[in-house]
């Protein structure tokens, strides 16, 4: 197996040249120099994303990023599970008081781009703002609440873009050389021999790799290699889960190589500066947007008014095949400039179908819109983060889809919801007759629901969203059991002291229900908004609460309910059998470790 051949160019015509001589003469063996910063590893830290201690008050940021979606097409369901993931993350922070900067975006340069644009026969502009749109109105659907949308196409983008360039250059971490190797169009990379499949197939796409020989600009990658290592040893937390560490390690540990950091051959992209023949490549670019997205749109851009308003970035929420990307080119790019690191990268599974991962380049991708339209916001981001373990893979079924959300979003939080409001209707003229905290005096209730509640938080901000969701159900499987047990409209029938205490029950199932509204509104927003709205709260009220409001006593004597109807309306399932319970989980890809994954937010 031939490995990919790089030629040095010896000419001195260019600039660069005196550089790139340097480099030749050590053969690639770059001196292991730190770059000019004080720091480059983040503080290794228990505290976990849940902590409170950063609250609002002169505290830094949490900075959230999702990918910068490739727009060569439309948005597929797994960019809608990165960001539905994200969302969720970013509401729960919000809830805890945190001021919160949530990035998405789209990554619009690049080979790709311009053939899909060609393809269309549209120019690569107009498809840029086709494409981008569509995410943009789909993430509307999927009620993504985004602080930041990024295109790389943005000019401020292009001048943070170039600034960042010139001080890797200035560092003496960018060089010209000539590359021969084997290129995938689709993932914009050349491959090692040893990574492709038969018949030089990238295993990502299931295409042929295409010989090709450029003339390109490259980063001195192995410089960092040291740094990396050290990174990595000291801060676990950098990359997780755990298992995609140990990948990442494993990569370092092999030896880093120098990647081009151009393209002579495409035109569509930022042009090099002092080379307007080549166009930065796409990674170096799309990376960026992490950064540029902290800069106003009524200011001039600048990189060091850019970092000041956010970076580095809390989280970087990504799919598990844009890892080295993530986990080690983008690191050391960063320390190259002198800037902090990311304080964790998480790398999430895929969502397959028939077993496959799902992929625009596959063609069997699930259209997200379909599913928005025909289930609702509520259910697609219920199903996807209570039944994929977040880090593992998950299959997607429609059959499993309807029969989760019936059951635990219409059956066991929508049903008990209903009967209770309609219960005090019945026999209260919907209006609560006693506070909450002393409805409940005299039973476990309460005990159980707080702890249930903190089981929540904590998974939460371990990012174990499946867990998280699943302790808040737990609320309503116990609501449910507790209104079977006391039967209060059998109470209501015996009067006197009986029709008192089955009172006291349904302000206890409302303020659970009230609790629930809170604790899974990172998940559900839309269902959260209307269990909240039933009991009698106003849409600011809702938009006001926060994680500290799932404390119980929130409902008093005298509020007045509104008219129980349904928040979730049942999915009519052709297939189901009567009686037939949905099965508990979904089969995992991958076995996540037990370890908690924490790092300081």
């Amino acid at each position: 197996m031939a490995a990919a051949r790089i030629n040095f160019f010896l000419n001195h015509t260019n600039p660069l040249n005196s550089k790139a001589t340097a480099h030749l003469r050590t053969d690639l063996r770059f001196q292991r120099r730190r770059p000019k910063t004080t720091s480059f590893c983040t503080r290794a830290s228990a505290a976990p994303f849940h902590d409170e201690s950063s609250a609002a008050g002169g505290s830094d940021p949490f900075v959230l990023t999702t990918p910068l979606y490739y727009v060569n097409a439309p948005p597929h369901l797994g960019s809608a599970y990165t960001t539905i993931a994200a969302d969720a993350i970013a509401r729960f922070q919000r809830l805890l008081g945190k001021k919160v900067i949530f990035v998405t975006g789209t990554d619009e340069h690049g080979e790709k781009i311009a053939a899909a644009a060609a393809t269309n026969a549209s120019t690569p502009a107009q498809h840029c703002d086709l494409i981008s749109r569509s995410y943009i109105s789909l993430w509307k659907q999927l009620d993504i609440s985004y602080d930041k949308f990024i295109r790389t196409t943005d000019p401020k983008h292009e001048a943070i873009v170039k600034e960042f360039y010139s001080r890797v250059l200035a560092n003496g971490d960018i060089y010209r050389a000539d590359y021969e190797g084997l290129y995938c169009v689709n993932c914009e990379e050349y491959k090692d021999e040893k990574e492709l499949l038969e018949n030089n197939c990238c295993p990502t796409h299931l295409k042929p790799c295409v010989a090709r020989k450029e003339d390109n600009y490259f980063f001195a990658l192995s410089k960092y290699q040291k740094s990396l290592e050290e990174t990595l040893a000291t801060n676990p937390n950098f990359v997780q889960p755990s298992f995609r560490l140990n990948e990442v390690q494993g990569w370092v540990k092999n030896g880093l190589r120098d990647f081009s950091i151009s393209r002579a051959l495409v035109d569509w992209g930022i042009p090099v500066p002092n080379d307007s023949k080549q166009t930065i490549y796409v990674w170096f670019d799309a990376l960026l947007g992490y950064i540029s997205a902290l800069s106003e749109d009524t200011e001039q851009p600048d990189l060091e008014r850019a970092i000041s308003s956010g970076w580095p970035a809390s989280l970087h929420l990504i799919g598990k095949d844009i890892l080295r990307f993530h986990a080690v080119y983008w690191p050391a790019m960063l320390m190259s400039a002198g800037l902090g690191l990311p304080k964790m990268v998480f790398g999430h599974g895929f969502l397959t179908k028939d077993g496959m991962k799902m992929g625009k380049s596959l063609g069997n991708t699930i259209e997200p819109n379909y599913l928005v339209q025909k289930f609702g916001s509520d259910a697609v981001r219920y199903f996807f983060l209570r039944e994929v373990e977040f880090g593992n893979d998950g299959d997607y079924s429609e059959e499993r889809f309807i029969n989760i959300v019936n059951a635990h979003l219409a059956n066991s939080i929508g049903n008990l919801l209903n009967r209770t409001l309609g219960l005090l209707k019945k026999n209260c003229q919907s209006t609560l007759p006693v506070d909450s905290s002393i409805a409940v005096e005299g039973t476990t209730f309460k005990d159980t629901v707080e702890k249930l509640v903190e089981k929540a938080r904590v998974h939460y901000g371990d990012l174990s969203l499946s867990s998280a969701c699943e302790a808040v159900l737990e609320i309503s499987h116990t609501g449910n059991l507790y209104m079977d047990e006391r039967a209060p409209w059998s109470l209501f029938k015996q009067g006197g002291a009986a029709s008192e205490a089955a009172a006291k029950d349904l302000v206890i199932i409302l303020e659970a229900m009230r609790i629930i509204a809170i604790a899974l509104s990172p998940v559900t927003p839309s269902l959260s908004w209307r269990i909240y709205g039933q009991l009698g709260y106003s849409k600011n009220q809702f938009a006001a609460a926060t994680w500290s409001d799932t404390k119980w006593g929130g409902l008093k004597s005298g509020q007045v309910m509104e008219q129980p109807k349904p928040i979730f309306t049942r999915i009519e399932n052709p297939t189901e059998e009567n009686g037939k319970e949905a099965p508990k989980k979904v089969v995992k890809k991958e076995k996540l470790p037990q370890a908690k994954r924490a790092v300081e937010a």
